[in-house]
């Protein structure tokens, strides 16, 4: 048996690590459009553009360490196309390779305003290369608008004034990741940034960017504001990376959509960010975009391959650094849910909040209190695990 893993990502390299712990004894090889070998995307947004690591920090594992799973790399080569009955790959370059399972672990794409292609000063972040070539301009720039007032936004915007750059916040919402932590814990969220001298816009969508002379000078609100700007951030959402798989047969409907098992047709199976399964346990669809998934779900699927026949049912989590500020979430969030401080106080800036709906716990969130939040997962309910 064979196998081929297409991305070179966490949940990639986690599928390699597991298949080999397990004792998968065959060929594996890796396809990856980058040409890093597998490196962790979390530190990007905070660690590397801040400055704090260096670029090789980030890689997951030293070449020393890689070299003992004996798996081919092919590097720097994306791949176009997916013969799922013939269970074949084909790359940009011109490769065709071929397997007896193969797993899809192509993350995703930054979403982009349509005005912004082309135009200096404008950034997205997603890759290694991505955050120093942010880097770079941010240290050289005197205004910066973050347009996205989600995780990935509020993160750079915080590494952004910590360099200090007189950085803005753009987005929708009324407070930062609002849609998600409800209004206790957001608003706790934005007196933080504004203490650390974000400037906040919120609460009106974005409509477009301004520029001069092929350079980006501003970011319009749909209010009609113009956000001044030397340099501009979009953060405001990432899309599976399937586009490649269109015509392949597989059901694509954000993300790869998956079976119990992770499994998107006969011996192929998806992992990580761009997986879309079902998820036993909560009777529904699920995507989850965050680092602890990707190497869960690449563990489990390395079991399934190898005949463990069991649900991925995990418990949903993920964090976010943002200054000194830890925050932890274990289970499901939202906006609606009913909100009670269990442990700590918000005035503190220490604290665990319990989310309910329909009397049920579905989520816990530690503030600067990660431990203690971990402790509350017993206590999910509403059909968590």
């Amino acid at each position: 048996m064979t196998v081929l893993v297409v991305g070179a990502s966490a949940a990639g390299l986690g599928t390699v690590e597991a298949l080999r712990r397990k004792g998968y004894p065959d060929r594996i090889t890796v396809l990856g459009a980058e040409s890093h070998l597998p490196y962790d995307r979390p530190p990007l947004s905070k660690q590397v553009l801040a400055g704090l690591w260096e670029p090789s920090r980030t890689r997951l594992r030293p070449a020393e360490r890689l070299s003992t799973l004996d798996v081919e790399f092919v590097l720097g080569d994306a791949a176009v196309s997916l013969d799922v009955r013939e269970r074949t790959v084909r790359t940009a370059s011109g490769r065709a390779l071929t397997a007896d399972e193969i797993v899809l672990a192509t993350g995703l794409r930054p979403r982009t305003l349509p005005d912004q292609d082309g135009l200096a000063g404008v950034h997205v972040l997603r890759t290694l290369d991505d955050a120093l070539a942010l880097r770079a301009d941010l240290l050289s720039c005197s205004r910066a608008v973050v347009v996205g007032d989600g995780v990935l936004g509020t993160e750079i915007a915080a590494s952004a004034a910590e360099m200090g750059v007189a950085v803005t916040l753009a987005g929708p919402q009324a407070a930062p990741l609002a849609a998600q932590f409800g209004p206790v814990v957001s608003e706790l969220l934005a007196e933080l940034h504004t203490e650390r001298g974000v400037g906040l816009r919120l609460g009106s969508a974005v409509a477009g960017l301004d520029s001069r002379d092929g350079r980006v000078t501003g970011v319009r609100l749909e209010t009609g504001e113009v956000l001044p700007a030397d340099v501009v951030v979009v953060a405001f959402g990432a899309a599976p990376a399937t586009e490649w798989l269109e015509g392949s047969g597989l059901a694509l409907a954000n993300g790869i959509v998956c079976d119990t098992r992770c499994r998107a047709a006969e011996h192929v199976y998806a992992v990580g960010d761009v997986a879309r399964w079902h998820h036993e346990t909560l009777d529904v669809a699920l995507r989850l975009e965050n680092r602890t998934n990707a190497t869960e779900q690449a563990g489990h699927v390395a079991g399934v391959i190898l005949g463990d026949d069991r649900p991925y049912t995990p418990v949903p989590y993920f964090w976010t650094d943002q200054f000194d500020t830890k925050i932890h979430v274990h289970g499901t969030l939202s906006a609606d849910a009913e909100v009670s401080i269990v442990e700590g106080d918000p005035a503190g800036r220490r604290f665990v909040a319990q989310y309910r709906r329909h009397g049920a716990v579905t989520g816990v969130l530690g503030w600067n209190m990660p431990k203690q939040a971990r402790l509350r997962r017993p206590e999910l309910g509403g059909g968590m695990p």
